[in-house]
């Protein structure tokens, strides 16, 4: 048994100098000890034969009987019962030092609360970056949940600071190690993403009560704002741009339900949530922060499914379709979703009701934006573009088409 515990105290010292094979080590030190007591009892077993015959010689020498031969039974059941007793001893010790090493590898492997700030990209540096966010930067919006800036690094970079506060003022959630570590381990899942319709996360940096995120600065704004510059006929953007927006919207919401493992809901999809490049290319932001923090409000919006008003664990991917839906709905009629337009009662009260009564009535052309009808090849794409806004706005999820489904049929309208 010397060289069993022997064996235990080898696999721990290897354990130390690699743990990436600690797993293996206490398998193999297992199947190790197995075979030491095999052979431990194959030992006894020859030993009990050789006294067995040396005994029978002495006996029948001395003519001592069959009270040797008596003696001899009793050596055997308790050499047989010690033999097991060790084997059962050995297999518990194994099995136990075996849990005992995962348990340390699990506790090892965990991962560290990183201070200060965290870096996704070689462009930005961690002293200018801290620089930066302590001056004053220009305020480029605000929400329930936090600020977003505007700031330029010492090496020219400009970028966007989106401040999050989801924790209350000094509160003990926002303290606890394990809520840090989590919030940590889904925004490095985020920072990793790579596509073109969507904003990745540059950098953040840990405060006392809640986030700053770094993003690359869009200077040509959200969607929102866009629409906005469109309505007061300081901007125009023909159906080709406006259909180009949606099929990139769409694509974004691809990536995340169908190659992003595990998969990422966008949970808050709205127009000022759709940035434009200067190419007008869309990307999506704040996706998959509702999730990551879920103190963060959301609130019941024209853009929340009907699903959601009550229970916002029904959120499902068909959610975020209903949100695009809304979308595609302001790129064709031009129109606000708040506008009091939708509020008549002959107009269902809403932009979706609308679109779908028009459908149904045949009159899909009284929902387009009069400041793109132009040939009738656009014409007849935008109808049918009026159609698929009408089918993601479906009150029942399932009636909603997938993303990966409406790629294709966008992409189907025009070529890209």
């Amino acid at each position: 048994m010397g060289l069993i515990c022997g064996c235990d105290f080898v696999g721990c010292v290897l354990m130390f100098r690699k743990r990436q094979t600690l797993f293996s080590l206490s398998n193999r030190l297992l199947v190790f000890q197995l075979l030491v007591l095999f052979l431990f009892c194959l030992h006894h077993d020859n030993r009990v034969q050789c006294h067995g015959r040396l005994s029978k010689h002495v006996s029948y020498e001395s003519r001592s009987g069959s009270g040797s031969g008596s003696e001899y039974k009793d050596d055997s059941k308790k050499i047989i019962v010690s033999v097991v007793l060790g084997v059962i001893t050995g297999l518990i010790g194994s099995i136990l030092f075996a849990f005992v090493i995962r348990c340390v590898v699990r506790y090892l492997n965990r991962t560290p609360i990183l201070k200060g700030p965290v870096i996704f990209s070689p462009k930005i540096a961690s002293k200018t970056l801290q620089l930066a966010l302590s001056k004053e930067n220009h305020l480029l919006g605000s929400s329930a949940n936090g600020k977003y800036y505007k700031t330029v690094l010492e090496n020219g970079l400009i970028i966007a600071v989106k401040k999050l506060t989801p924790f209350e003022s000094n509160s003990q959630e926002s303290r606890r190690k394990s809520v840090k570590r989590k919030i940590q381990m889904e925004l490095e899942l985020l920072a990793s993403l790579r596509h073109r319709n969507l904003m990745s996360l540059r950098a953040y940096v840990r405060g006392n009560d809640g986030f700053s995120l770094v993003y690359d600065y869009v200077s040509t704004g959200s969607l929102a704002d866009v629409m906005n510059r469109v309505r007061e006929n300081e901007l125009q953007i023909g159906w080709e741009v406006r259909l180009r927006i949606a099929v990139g919207v769409v694509k974004g919401l691809q990536y995340l339900h169908y190659t992003c493992v595990p998969q990422i809901l966008h949970f808050n999809l709205k127009p000022t949530n759709v940035m434009l490049d200067a190419e007008f290319e869309p990307r999506l932001a704040d996706y998959g922060l509702a999730k990551l923090l879920p103190n963060l409000d959301r609130g019941n919006s024209l853009n929340t499914p009907p699903e959601c008003f009550l229970n916002s664990s029904r959120y499902t991917e068909k959610s975020d379709i209903f949100s695009f839906g809304m979308i595609l709905g302001v790129l064709l009629t031009g129109k606000d979703p708040t506008d009091p337009f939708f509020g008549e009662a002959e107009r269902g009260g809403s932009l979706g009701c609308w679109l779908r009564h028009l459908k149904q009535a045949g009159e899909e052309r009284e929902a387009l934006d009069k400041s793109i009808l132009g040939e009738q090849g656009e014409e007849d794409e935008m109808l049918m573009a009026v159609g698929i806004a009408a089918a993601c706005l479906s009150d029942m999820p399932a009636d909603r088409p997938s993303s990966d489904e409406l790629v294709h049929m966008l992409t189907q309208l025009n070529s890209f």
